[in-house]
């Protein structure tokens, strides 16, 4: 079978026993399967697939937790020629309304033909399932027959698997991503931390499995090297976070990558109790990305866990889309993180990136990986000069085809093989610096700004929960100038300790930390702002929200409903963890 798709990797993989993928469960025991035992689990559910009537090219929607049998459906779904759409399971389940309308958005998208879905997580997706009607209805793989059905042969071209974007912005888009381009985003990634005799690489992830980070940078980096991944439920790790150090020592694992958000979580609720007998000294390579990338958080994980081992060259920020399968840039491997310092009123005024003492710093995340190239343009679609910030376009063999049954949104952001990425930056001795998303940006007084600078000053106040603040700026009708908002969720403490005196916390910190003036600041009850399938904070369905009188300040929810969503959130969230223990 070809190498250049999916199941050619899977095959060949099989013939590797010593090497598979490793699953963590809520007692940290570890189960390993094989690469040998994936491919006959694949082949066995391919067969149940044709048996049902499951045809090449034919999208079937896969809802699981992290587990075995996601990777069964997955690959599965391969070898049958089909085409593996991951959905994200409900986290919040005291929103399922939410869940239930995005999830049958999703499957009208791509009008699924099956839905294969986890025995514990079926009962909740009743109404989004019945909206979307896929033919073949909802069903576990358990539940359908056993077959005979030969592996079904694919090309480089054909579709491999669909994955949403994270819709910060916008509602999720259907990304189609082709075999050839998938494979040649693990061969790009691979081929940037080599094995050598001295070092032959491994993997530990807490990342969620239907998303691109997850899926493609972990499972299929370990399948096309192949060797071995250690897989963590990330509900487990955001209850535990030292569960995911503990796996990096314990398999001595080199290769792991979280968004900024979790190296802060770990500098806050791990303790050196968590930590007894933790070695990091063989993490090599510990990627952060999907998110910005905050340099004192970068710091604080470094000082924090130097003391068990973790090297700080290890540390290595990188950048990549859904719509270019995954990585677009990486920093340089075994050197220490580089960040500049750039003046504001230069970034803010004329968009030009000028090195400053005391100025705004950001973090570089490297250069093109693989085989792909970047522009940054202006408007009007010019190539800018290093230092000019602009719109960043790449373009390379992973590219996606395009959006799924979208011709024009296709059409907008794939121009001449350049992907439009939205994302504004620029380049400073060659390297890659992040400003934010064009649709985020903070536009105060006719300048622009970053919203992230201003959430991270909110993140230091006591009582405001890290990583869990929108700032976001709009013209109401009328006005004189814009408003800026900060919406932010506070820690169940914070409550008692007194709203105002946050929300004047909070305005302090922004003003010295970037010399804004928040006009309003609203404090809310925690899980309030709505976030991606992959975590991300929306800002502009935040704005929305705010506008429409659909985020309530925690003096404005009756005690009552707050409390019986809690309970029923948390018995629904127990029952789930104890059914996916116990079975």
């Amino acid at each position: 079978m070809r190498t250049d798709t999916l199941g050619g990797l899977l095959e060949r993989a099989a013939r590797r026993p010593d090497v598979g993928l490793r699953l963590l469960d809520r007692s940290e025991r570890a189960r390993f399967v094989p690469w040998s035992d994936v491919w006959r689990r694949a082949v066995d559910a391919s067969a149940r697939l044709q048996r049902a009537g499951v045809g090449p090219g034919e999208r079937v929607a896969l809802i699981y937790p992290t587990s075995i049998e996601f990777i069964d459906a997955l690959f599965g779904c391969v070898l049958a020629g089909a085409v593996p759409v991951p959905l994200y399971p409900p986290v919040r389940l005291h929103r399922l309304d939410e869940y239930s309308a995005r999830t049958a958005a999703m499957l009208d998208a791509v009008s699924a033909e099956l839905v294969l879905v986890d025995r514990r997580i079926r009962p909740i997706l009743g109404a989004a399932v019945t909206a979307a009607g896929p033919r073949s209805g909802c069903r576990t793989l358990s539940e359908l027959a056993d077959g005979r059905g030969a592996v079904v042969s694919r090309t480089a071209d054909d579709l491999a698997l669909i994955q949403f974007s994270s819709g910060t912005t916008v509602a999720p888009k259907p990304a189609a991503l082709s075999h050839g381009a998938v494979v040649a985003q693990a061969v790009a990634l691979n081929g940037h931390w080599p094995d050598s005799d001295a070092c032959v690489h491994s993997g530990v992830s807490w990342l969620p499995l239907y998303h691109d980070m997850g899926l493609i940078g972990c499972v299929v980096t370990a399948l096309e090297r192949p060797g071995t991944m250690t897989l963590i439920p990330p509900e487990l790790f955001l209850a535990r976070p030292a569960v995911w150090l503990r796996a990096i020592s314990t398999t001595s694992a080199t290769i792991s990558v979280a968004p900024n958000f979790a190296y802060g979580l770990c500098v806050e609720k791990i303790g050196d109790d968590d930590l007894e007998g933790v070695d990091l000294s063989s993490w090599r390579v510990a990627l952060c990305g999907a998110e910005p990338v905050v340099p004192q958080v970068l710091r604080r994980f470094i000082r924090r866990f130097a003391p068990y081992g973790l090297r700080p060259e290890a540390v290595t920020p990188v950048y990549g889309l859904s719509e270019a399968t995954l990585a677009v840039t990486f920093s340089a491997i075994d050197t220490p993180f580089v960040s500049r310092r750039f003046d504001r009123e230069a970034l803010s005024r004329d968009g030009r990136a000028v090195e400053a003492a005391d100025g705004l710093e950001l973090v570089s995340v490297g250069r093109p990986v693989g085989d792909a190239a970047v522009r940054i343009v202006d408007a009007d679609g010019a190539d800018l000069p290093d230092g000019l910030i602009g719109e960043l376009l790449t373009r390379g063999s992973s590219l996606m085809a395009g959006y799924f049954g979208r011709p024009k949104a296709t059409r907008e952001v794939l121009r001449d093989g350049w992907l439009h990425t939205g994302d504004l930056g620029f380049r400073h001795d060659g390297e890659l610096y992040l400003t934010g998303r064009g649709k985020d940006l903070l536009i105060i007084r006719g300048r622009n700004h970053s919203p992230t600078e201003v959430e991270v000053a909110a993140d230091g106040v006591p009582g405001v929960r890290t990583g869990c603040s929108v700032a976001v700026s709009w013209l109401p009708d009328g006005a004189d100038g814009e408003v800026l908002l900060l919406l932010a969720e506070i820690e169940r403490r914070g409550r008692a300790s007194g709203a105002g005196d946050i929300g004047e916390a909070c305005r302090a910190a922004v003003r010295t930390a970037t010399g804004l003036e928040l006009d309003h600041v609203e404090l809310l009850e925690p899980g309030t702002l709505p976030r991606t399938s992959s975590g991300k904070l929306r800002r502009q369905e935040s704005l929305r929200l705010y506008l429409a009188g659909e985020l309530l300040p925690p003096d404005k929810v009756r005690p009552w409903r707050l409390a019986g969503a809690a309970v029923r959130g948390a018995l629904d969230v127990a029952r789930l963890n104890r059914d996916r223990h116990d079975g």
